[in-house]
């Protein structure tokens, strides 16, 4: 058995300025003015790591970032959720995405989940708005809200997947599908393999540079993609 971890967003869907709409808002609420910056958008880095870097960047006092990075964690699910209408508005579905997420699902060799920079309410509230839920088993990914250190979501994942599934996990059946610099980082130091997909920010050539194992230009061949997942198990 091989674990399929997706990343989600510009792999699999794109929201549009929905993310950034819901930083702007909880953090006026929080810190009590408009923030002047916002984090940059397609890196890939958790939402813990995000909000404390927008919230230094916006001039909060060391002493108070974590406390305040904390209520605007709490508050960020419940706000994006708000908005699940116009993420289906100005949002998409990335092309191929639903064919490869069915071919993987189907496969009975292989167990799709998510390894996410979201939280895994946030992450689920996506899935689900995009009708992709039942295409991945949420309930042994990895998320923000487990480890900020994206590269330890790997583990978390691996283990919930074993200790449901029956099955050991390691880099040798563990693939990620994505399409940041992050989510090389994430598999080569957490213990996985990478599949990029050139469909967010970074170029093909980045993600072959970065250490992928292979690179994609998109999720518009699911015959391809099973074909180089298939080729992880050693």
């Amino acid at each position: 058995m091989i674990l399929v971890l997706w990343d989600i967003d510009r792999t699999l869907l794109y929201v549009g300025d929905v993310d950034r709409l819901v930083y702007r808002t909880v953090f006026e609420k929080v810190v009590g003015r408009a923030p002047e910056r916002l984090p940059a958008k397609g890196t890939g880095v958790t939402m813990p790591v995000a909000v404390k870097e927008l919230l230094t960047v916006n001039g909060v006092p060391a002493e108070q970032v974590d406390a305040f990075a904390r209520r605007i964690i709490g508050l960020m699910p419940g706000e994006l959720e708000r908005h699940r209408g116009r993420m289906l508005a100005d949002g998409l579905l990335l092309p191929g995405a639903v064919d490869s997420l069915t071919a993987v699902r189907k496969s009975l060799h292989l167990l799709p989940t998510v390894v996410t920079g979201n939280l895994q309410a946030s992450a689920e509230i996506k899935l689900s708005a995009f009708d992709l839920i039942g295409l991945v088993d949420p309930t042994v990914g990895g998320y923000a809200s487990d480890n900020p250190h994206r590269p330890a979501l790997v583990s978390v994942a691996q283990q919930r997947a074993g200790a449901v599934y029956g099955h050991s996990f390691d880099r040798s059946n563990t693939v990620i599908v994505g399409d940041s610099l992050e989510d090389i980082r994430t598999g080569r130091e957490g213990g996985a393999r990478v599949i990029g997909v050139a469909s967010g920010t970074t170029s093909a050539t980045d993600l072959a540079d970065a250490g992928a194992d292979h690179v994609i230009t998109d999720l518009t061949d699911p015959s391809q993609l099973l074909q180089l997942i298939g080729t992880e198990a050693v």
